[in-house]
């Protein structure tokens, strides 16, 4: 369970220094609003569906993905961005805006590098195939 609750730190952490340093993406929120809880959300939703809809994905594109020599991940990982958005905006109504295709593909970049240097210094490890 703590595991849980510190990979959505670290994903939320991520995407909120993601929305700070590009420009094209972020929170729709009335002036003087903290965009914290949205992010949260959308933190929430971006962890779900990297544990259960990328995997599939990523087995599907596995093809494509070794031709690409695994540049075509980054395609996947932008799709699970735009799609966390939708969920997020139709769902829980967080009013993300992304700019492009490229702003969503530089965040899902930075987002990536970001998670997985957090969990490289706070030692937060993914066992799913431990068994624990």
């Amino acid at each position: 369970m703590l595991r849980i609750i510190g990979t959505w730190i670290i994903t939320a952490l991520a995407v909120a220094f993601a929305f700070w340093l590009l420009p094209g993406i972020g929170f729709l929120t009335p002036l003087g609003q903290s965009a914290w809880m949205p992010t949260i959300i959308f933190a929430a939703v971006l962890a779900v569906l990297n544990a259960f809809v990328k995997p599939i994905l990523q087995v599907v594109s596995l093809p494509i993905t070794v031709l690409t020599l695994g540049i075509f991940s980054l395609v996947i990982n932008t799709a699970v961005i735009y799609l966390a958005r939708w969920i997020s905006n139709g769902l829980f109504g967080t009013e993300l805006f992304i700019s492009g295709f490229f702003g969503a593909l530089l965040a899902a970049i930075i987002i990536s590098i970001v998670s997985a240097v957090l969990t490289a210094l706070t030692g937060i490890k993914d066992n799913r195939g431990s068994g624990s």
